[in-house]
């Protein structure tokens, strides 16, 4: 069974930085394109960031010049650095490994909390 570990999350305060990181249980990381996703209280879940095999980047608006996702093949594992937080960044953040086409369904991990005081 494919899944998906976020770890990283914390507190910090506006202006600092953070480093998430998604650990996949198996070889389908080589294979997928893979995204950042947040869930902020009372709001729904967006997109922050995805990369795809190719190591295409897409970004939020609202992540663009901030974060950068990045992967390591070789550790199954997908990065999110997050710099020069805000308040507003305050949110669950999720992996997301796009999974649908060679399982049939996309693969979610169970998040990590991040908070950024101001």
């Amino acid at each position: 069974q494919v899944q998906l570990v976020e770890s990283g999350g914390g507190s910090v305060q506006a202006g600092g930085s953070l480093r998430l990181s998604c650990v996949v249980s198996k070889s389908i990381f080589s294979i997928s394109t893979m995204g950042w996703y947040r869930q902020a209280p009372g709001k729904q879940r967006e997109l922050v960031a995805t990369l795809t095999t190719g190591r295409s980047t897409n970004y939020a608006d609202s992540a663009n010049g901030r974060f950068t996702i990045s992967r390591d093949n070789a550790k199954n594992t997908v990065y999110l650095q997050m710099n020069s937080l805000k308040p507003e960044d305050t949110a669950v953040y999720y992996c997301k490994a796009y999974t649908q086409g060679l399982l049939g369904r996309d693969i979610w991990g169970q998040g990590t909390q991040v908070t950024v005081s101001s």
